[in-house]
């Protein structure tokens, strides 16, 4: 009379345990790619014609005192040349990201920056507007 014997339920808690774990990976996942990259640009210039292009190859971020930052870090205009040289530059696509307040002197550097290093795809980020 074994078969008829009551058995305890067992709650399995593992299998919870990992889906958990997968959804919290998931949304910290998720919400690191909401950020920006490094998060010095805090303002865009605004334009009503700017459209949604994917994600660049790199990013160059330009700070009003004439600051060049890549991937997070501090160059210059020299280093960024160099640093397109060393990858392939034609396939690169170079997305320019600066404040409202950085001169069109030192974006034309950042461009002529580029060039030199042999890309051909820049783009310049803006927020969308409407006036």
């Amino acid at each position: 009379m074994r078969y008829f014997t009551q058995r305890r339920a067992r709650i399995e808690i593992i299998p919870m345990i990992d889906i958990m774990l997968f959804l919290l990976v998931f949304f910290v996942m998720f919400s690191l790619r909401m950020i920006p990259a490094s998060g010095h640009v805090t303002k865009l210039p605004a334009s009503s014609s700017a459209t949604q292009i994917p994600m660049p190859k790199l990013l160059v971020e330009l700070e009003s005192s004439g600051r060049l930052f890549v991937e997070g870090k501090r160059i210059t205009y020299a280093q960024l040349t160099a640093l397109l040289k060393q990858r392939d530059a034609e396939k690169t696509a170079v997305t320019l990201a600066g404040t409202e307040s950085v001169s069109l002197q030192e974006v034309l550097h950042a461009i002529d920056a580029v060039k030199a290093g042999g890309a051909t795809q820049i783009a310049l980020a803006a927020r969308k507007t409407t006036f």
